[in-house]
Protein backbone atom coordinates (compact mmCIF):
# COMPACT_ATOMS: atom_id res chain seq x y z
CA UNK A 1 0.00 0.00 0.00
CA UNK A 2 1.79 3.20 -1.21
CA UNK A 3 0.58 6.14 1.31
CA UNK A 4 0.09 9.74 0.04
CA UNK A 5 0.65 12.53 2.05
CA UNK A 6 -1.82 14.93 3.01
CA UNK A 7 -1.81 18.63 2.77
CA UNK A 8 1.01 20.32 4.38
CA UNK A 9 -0.48 23.41 4.43
CA UNK A 10 -3.56 22.11 5.71
CA UNK A 11 -2.22 20.38 8.48
CA UNK A 12 -0.21 23.22 9.25
CA UNK A 13 -2.90 25.46 9.84
CA UNK A 14 -5.14 22.82 12.08
CA UNK A 15 -2.24 22.73 14.20
CA UNK A 16 -1.86 26.46 15.06
CA UNK A 17 -5.98 26.40 14.86
CA UNK A 18 -5.63 23.77 17.42
CA UNK A 19 -2.99 25.45 19.84
CA UNK A 20 -4.82 28.41 19.91
CA UNK A 21 -8.39 26.95 20.81
CA UNK A 22 -6.80 24.64 23.18
CA UNK A 23 -4.41 27.10 24.72
CA UNK A 24 -7.32 29.42 24.76
CA UNK A 25 -9.30 27.41 26.54
CA UNK A 26 -12.17 28.09 24.28
CA UNK A 27 -12.70 23.98 23.12
CA UNK A 28 -16.65 25.26 23.70
CA UNK A 29 -16.66 27.17 20.73
CA UNK A 30 -15.51 24.18 18.34
CA UNK A 31 -18.53 22.88 16.80
CA UNK A 32 -20.61 19.96 18.46
CA UNK A 33 -21.70 17.25 16.18
CA UNK A 34 -24.78 15.18 16.38
CA UNK A 35 -24.32 11.53 16.12
CA UNK A 36 -25.51 11.18 12.51
CA UNK A 37 -23.37 13.87 11.49
CA UNK A 38 -19.79 12.57 12.83
CA UNK A 39 -20.12 8.92 14.04
CA UNK A 40 -21.61 5.26 13.12
CA UNK A 41 -22.39 2.56 15.77
CA UNK A 42 -18.92 0.20 15.62
CA UNK A 43 -21.20 -2.50 17.69
CA UNK A 44 -23.67 -3.53 20.02
CA UNK A 45 -27.17 -3.59 18.63
CA UNK A 46 -29.81 -1.86 21.14
CA UNK A 47 -27.21 -1.22 24.01
CA UNK A 48 -26.19 1.73 22.14
CA UNK A 49 -29.19 4.57 22.36
CA UNK A 50 -29.00 7.92 20.77
CA UNK A 51 -30.51 10.82 23.02
CA UNK A 52 -31.57 14.34 22.38
CA UNK A 53 -31.93 14.52 19.08
CA UNK A 54 -28.50 12.95 18.38
CA UNK A 55 -26.51 14.87 20.48
CA UNK A 56 -26.09 12.49 23.18
CA UNK A 57 -25.11 9.00 22.90
CA UNK A 58 -25.30 6.01 25.71
CA UNK A 59 -23.53 2.77 25.59
CA UNK A 60 -24.29 0.06 27.66
CA UNK A 61 -22.72 -3.53 28.57
CA UNK A 62 -24.51 -6.32 29.48
CA UNK A 63 -24.17 -10.25 29.92
CA UNK A 64 -24.59 -10.04 26.02
CA UNK A 65 -22.16 -7.76 24.79
CA UNK A 66 -20.93 -4.13 25.05
CA UNK A 67 -21.00 -1.22 22.93
CA UNK A 68 -19.50 1.36 21.06
CA UNK A 69 -19.17 4.06 18.21
CA UNK A 70 -16.66 5.37 15.71
CA UNK A 71 -16.19 8.74 13.57
CA UNK A 72 -17.24 8.32 10.05
CA UNK A 73 -13.63 9.88 8.58
CA UNK A 74 -10.61 9.06 9.39
CA UNK A 75 -8.26 11.81 10.53
CA UNK A 76 -4.45 13.51 10.71
CA UNK A 77 -3.91 15.30 13.64
CA UNK A 78 -6.94 17.33 15.30
CA UNK A 79 -8.64 17.46 18.49
CA UNK A 80 -11.06 14.89 19.56
CA UNK A 81 -13.27 15.63 22.59
CA UNK A 82 -16.33 14.29 24.57
CA UNK A 83 -18.02 15.08 27.75
CA UNK A 84 -18.47 11.81 29.56
CA UNK A 85 -20.55 10.35 32.86
CA UNK A 86 -19.33 6.84 33.79
CA UNK A 87 -21.15 4.31 35.35
CA UNK A 88 -21.65 4.11 39.34
CA UNK A 89 -21.74 1.77 42.18
CA UNK A 90 -20.13 -1.84 41.48
CA UNK A 91 -18.34 -1.16 38.58
CA UNK A 92 -15.22 -4.18 38.33
CA UNK A 93 -13.58 -5.21 35.47
CA UNK A 94 -15.66 -2.72 33.60
CA UNK A 95 -13.57 -0.26 30.77
CA UNK A 96 -14.40 2.61 28.94
CA UNK A 97 -12.20 3.60 26.32
CA UNK A 98 -12.05 6.92 24.38
CA UNK A 99 -9.41 6.61 21.86
CA UNK A 100 -7.91 7.22 18.34
CA UNK A 101 -6.35 4.08 16.35
CA UNK A 102 -5.79 2.76 13.04
CA UNK A 103 -5.74 -1.26 13.62
CA UNK A 104 -8.23 -1.80 10.97
CA UNK A 105 -6.26 -0.47 8.44
CA UNK A 106 -2.51 -0.89 9.50
CA UNK A 107 -3.56 -4.47 11.44
CA UNK A 108 0.91 -5.01 11.87
CA UNK A 109 2.12 -1.31 12.51
CA UNK A 110 -1.21 0.54 13.81
CA UNK A 111 -1.37 3.70 16.02
CA UNK A 112 -2.83 4.13 19.02
CA UNK A 113 -3.85 6.80 22.00
CA UNK A 114 -6.04 6.32 24.34
CA UNK A 115 -7.94 7.25 27.54
CA UNK A 116 -9.38 4.29 29.30
CA UNK A 117 -11.64 4.27 32.38
CA UNK A 118 -11.48 1.67 34.58
CA UNK A 119 -14.21 0.44 36.82
CA UNK A 120 -13.17 -0.49 40.93
CA UNK A 121 -15.33 -2.24 43.87
CA UNK A 122 -17.93 -0.34 45.63
CA UNK A 123 -16.19 2.51 47.53
CA UNK A 124 -13.46 2.52 45.60
CA UNK A 125 -12.77 5.37 43.00
CA UNK A 126 -12.96 4.59 39.26
CA UNK A 127 -9.11 5.32 38.14
CA UNK A 128 -7.85 6.57 34.39
CA UNK A 129 -5.28 5.91 32.08
CA UNK A 130 -3.72 6.97 29.44
CA UNK A 131 -1.30 5.34 26.97
CA UNK A 132 0.39 5.70 23.48
CA UNK A 133 1.29 3.63 20.76
CA UNK A 134 2.94 4.41 17.43
CA UNK A 135 3.73 1.49 14.57
CA UNK A 136 2.68 -0.90 16.30
CA UNK A 137 4.34 -0.76 19.03
CA UNK A 138 2.69 -2.50 21.48
CA UNK A 139 5.67 -4.30 23.22
CA UNK A 140 6.34 -0.58 24.61
CA UNK A 141 3.52 0.44 26.24
CA UNK A 142 3.40 4.08 27.69
CA UNK A 143 0.74 3.83 30.29
CA UNK A 144 0.33 6.56 33.19
CA UNK A 145 -2.68 6.15 35.41
CA UNK A 146 -4.23 8.69 37.67
CA UNK A 147 -6.89 8.85 40.69
CA UNK A 148 -9.14 11.98 39.57
CA UNK A 149 -10.66 14.88 42.27
CA UNK A 150 -13.76 13.94 41.55
CA UNK A 151 -16.41 11.45 41.10
CA UNK A 152 -16.64 10.76 37.06
CA UNK A 153 -20.10 8.97 38.28
CA UNK A 154 -21.64 11.80 39.61
CA UNK A 155 -22.01 14.06 36.30
CA UNK A 156 -20.15 14.80 32.88
CA UNK A 157 -16.90 15.82 32.49
CA UNK A 158 -14.78 16.63 29.50
CA UNK A 159 -11.61 14.49 28.10
CA UNK A 160 -9.96 15.59 25.05
CA UNK A 161 -7.06 14.31 23.07
CA UNK A 162 -4.87 16.82 20.90
CA UNK A 163 -2.58 15.12 18.43
CA UNK A 164 -0.24 16.84 16.38
CA UNK A 165 2.45 16.07 14.27
CA UNK A 166 4.81 16.77 17.52
CA UNK A 167 2.79 16.25 20.58
CA UNK A 168 -0.02 15.16 21.94
CA UNK A 169 -1.40 16.47 25.18
CA UNK A 170 -4.57 14.69 27.56
CA UNK A 171 -6.95 17.07 28.71
CA UNK A 172 -9.47 16.57 31.50
CA UNK A 173 -11.84 19.37 31.80
CA UNK A 174 -9.70 21.49 29.89
CA UNK A 175 -6.86 20.97 32.36
CA UNK A 176 -3.81 19.03 30.56
CA UNK A 177 -2.88 15.79 32.61
CA UNK A 178 -0.38 14.80 30.44
CA UNK A 179 2.09 16.23 27.26
CA UNK A 180 4.46 13.31 24.92
CA UNK A 181 5.78 15.34 22.70
CA UNK A 182 7.89 13.25 19.94
CA UNK A 183 12.20 13.10 20.24
CA UNK A 184 14.03 11.90 17.21
CA UNK A 185 15.15 8.70 19.25
CA UNK A 186 11.24 7.37 19.23
CA UNK A 187 11.47 6.40 16.00
CA UNK A 188 7.87 5.52 14.28
CA UNK A 189 6.70 5.12 18.05
CA UNK A 190 4.89 8.24 17.91
CA UNK A 191 1.64 7.94 15.98
CA UNK A 192 2.22 9.34 13.13
CA UNK A 193 -0.64 7.44 10.47
CA UNK A 194 -4.30 8.61 10.18
CA UNK A 195 -6.77 7.21 12.69
CA UNK A 196 -10.88 6.98 13.67
CA UNK A 197 -11.83 7.94 16.66
CA UNK A 198 -13.54 5.23 18.79
CA UNK A 199 -16.06 4.83 22.00
CA UNK A 200 -16.55 1.31 23.92
CA UNK A 201 -17.80 -0.03 26.86
CA UNK A 202 -16.28 -3.86 27.49
CA UNK A 203 -15.96 -6.35 30.22
CA UNK A 204 -12.07 -6.38 30.97
CA UNK A 205 -12.74 -8.69 34.10
CA UNK A 206 -9.10 -10.12 33.04
CA UNK A 207 -7.01 -7.01 33.72
CA UNK A 208 -8.49 -4.13 34.78
CA UNK A 209 -9.49 -4.42 38.22
CA UNK A 210 -6.73 -5.30 40.45
CA UNK A 211 -4.71 -7.50 37.58
CA UNK A 212 -8.20 -8.94 37.14
CA UNK A 213 -8.94 -9.83 41.46
CA UNK A 214 -12.48 -8.79 41.12
CA UNK A 215 -14.65 -9.20 37.72
CA UNK A 216 -17.43 -7.80 36.46
CA UNK A 217 -20.93 -8.75 38.38
CA UNK A 218 -23.61 -8.62 35.56
CA UNK A 219 -26.26 -8.68 39.02
CA UNK A 220 -25.79 -4.35 38.83
CA UNK A 221 -26.04 -4.46 34.64
CA UNK A 222 -26.49 -2.87 32.57
CA UNK A 223 -23.49 -0.84 32.92
CA UNK A 224 -24.33 2.40 30.81
CA UNK A 225 -21.68 4.97 29.85
CA UNK A 226 -23.15 8.42 28.59
CA UNK A 227 -21.88 10.71 25.67
CA UNK A 228 -22.44 14.06 24.94
CA UNK A 229 -20.78 17.22 23.48
CA UNK A 230 -19.03 15.19 20.60
CA UNK A 231 -16.23 17.08 19.22
CA UNK A 232 -14.53 15.87 15.76
CA UNK A 233 -11.86 18.52 14.67
CA UNK A 234 -9.64 17.50 12.63
CA UNK A 235 -7.94 16.87 8.66
CA UNK A 236 -10.24 14.37 7.34
CA UNK A 237 -8.34 11.66 5.21
CA UNK A 238 -9.79 10.11 2.48
CA UNK A 239 -9.68 6.03 3.94
CA UNK A 240 -8.54 4.70 -0.17
CA UNK A 241 -5.73 7.23 -1.27
CA UNK A 242 -5.05 8.48 2.19
CA UNK A 243 -4.86 12.25 0.70
CA UNK A 244 -6.33 15.18 2.65
CA UNK A 245 -10.36 16.05 1.78
CA UNK A 246 -10.25 18.99 4.15
CA UNK A 247 -9.05 20.08 6.91
CA UNK A 248 -11.47 22.13 9.63
CA UNK A 249 -11.41 25.94 10.16
CA UNK A 250 -13.20 27.92 12.84
CA UNK A 251 -13.14 31.60 13.58
CA UNK A 252 -10.38 33.32 13.44
CA UNK A 253 -8.62 32.78 17.01
CA UNK A 254 -5.81 34.45 18.74
CA UNK A 255 -2.61 32.64 17.91
CA UNK A 256 -0.42 31.80 20.89
CA UNK A 257 3.13 30.76 21.12
CA UNK A 258 2.77 27.76 23.37
CA UNK A 259 0.35 25.10 23.35
CA UNK A 260 -0.29 24.89 27.11
CA UNK A 261 -0.35 28.59 29.04
CA UNK A 262 1.87 28.88 32.01
CA UNK A 263 -1.49 28.76 34.13
CA UNK A 264 -2.21 25.37 32.35
CA UNK A 265 1.38 23.85 33.16
CA UNK A 266 1.47 24.71 36.76
CA UNK A 267 -2.54 22.92 36.71
CA UNK A 268 -0.28 20.07 35.03
CA UNK A 269 2.43 19.64 36.91
CA UNK A 270 0.06 19.73 40.29
CA UNK A 271 -2.40 17.16 39.02
CA UNK A 272 0.42 14.76 38.16
CA UNK A 273 2.22 15.71 41.70
CA UNK A 274 -1.68 14.35 43.57
CA UNK A 275 -3.10 12.21 41.23
CA UNK A 276 -0.36 10.31 39.31
CA UNK A 277 -0.22 6.85 40.64
CA UNK A 278 1.70 5.12 37.82
CA UNK A 279 4.36 6.11 34.75
CA UNK A 280 5.83 3.38 32.69
CA UNK A 281 8.93 5.48 32.92
CA UNK A 282 9.50 4.38 36.50
CA UNK A 283 8.62 0.87 35.96
CA UNK A 284 11.90 -1.05 36.50
CA UNK A 285 10.37 -4.74 36.25
CA UNK A 286 9.37 -3.80 32.39
CA UNK A 287 11.79 -1.44 31.29
CA UNK A 288 15.52 -1.84 32.61
CA UNK A 289 16.23 1.09 30.55
CA UNK A 290 13.73 3.58 30.37
CA UNK A 291 12.20 4.01 26.71
CA UNK A 292 13.89 7.30 25.07
CA UNK A 293 11.70 9.84 25.66
CA UNK A 294 12.02 9.49 29.49
CA UNK A 295 12.89 12.33 31.93
CA UNK A 296 13.71 10.91 35.15
CA UNK A 297 12.49 12.35 38.08
CA UNK A 298 13.76 11.20 41.62
CA UNK A 299 10.76 12.92 43.44
CA UNK A 300 8.35 11.52 41.21
CA UNK A 301 10.11 8.40 41.20
CA UNK A 302 10.04 8.20 45.38
CA UNK A 303 6.40 9.52 45.58
CA UNK A 304 5.23 6.62 42.98
CA UNK A 305 6.98 3.69 44.85
CA UNK A 306 4.19 3.76 47.83
CA UNK A 307 1.85 2.37 45.04
CA UNK A 308 1.21 -1.21 44.21
CA UNK A 309 2.67 -2.28 41.01
CA UNK A 310 0.01 -2.17 38.45
CA UNK A 311 -0.56 -5.33 36.69
CA UNK A 312 -0.96 -5.01 32.62
CA UNK A 313 -2.93 -8.63 32.47
CA UNK A 314 0.83 -10.50 32.08
CA UNK A 315 2.24 -8.33 29.62
CA UNK A 316 -0.70 -9.21 26.94
CA UNK A 317 -2.73 -6.56 24.71
CA UNK A 318 -6.16 -6.15 25.54
CA UNK A 319 -8.28 -6.60 22.45
CA UNK A 320 -11.30 -6.19 23.93
CA UNK A 321 -11.93 -2.94 23.05
CA UNK A 322 -10.94 -3.65 19.12
CA UNK A 323 -14.53 -3.75 17.30
CA UNK A 324 -12.65 -2.17 14.47
CA UNK A 325 -14.42 -1.67 11.20
CA UNK A 326 -13.34 -3.08 8.04
CA UNK A 327 -11.88 -0.96 5.43
CA UNK A 328 -15.31 -1.84 3.05
CA UNK A 329 -17.29 -0.04 5.65
CA UNK A 330 -14.71 2.59 5.56
CA UNK A 331 -14.96 3.39 1.73
CA UNK A 332 -18.80 3.90 2.33
CA UNK A 333 -18.38 6.43 4.53
CA UNK A 334 -17.06 9.89 2.63
CA UNK A 335 -10.88 22.22 39.10
CA UNK A 336 -7.59 20.66 41.06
Amino acid sequence: MVMKLPCLGCSLFLVLTLVSVVASGSEKRLPILSFDEGYTQLFGDDNLVIHRDGKAVHLSLNERTGSGFVSQDLYLHGYFSASIKLPADYTAGVVVAFYMSNGDIFEKNHDEIDFEFLGNIRGKDWRIQTNVYGNGSTSVGREERYNLWFDPADDFHQYSILWTDSQIIFYVDNIPIRELKRTAAMGGDFPSKPMSLYATIWDGSDWATNGGKYRVNYKYAPYVAKFSDLILHGCTVDPIEFSSKRCDSTQSLEQLSTSITPSQRSKMDNFRRKHMTYSYCYDQTRYKVPPPECVFNPQEAERLKKFDPVTFGGGQRHHGKRHHRSRASQSKSDSI
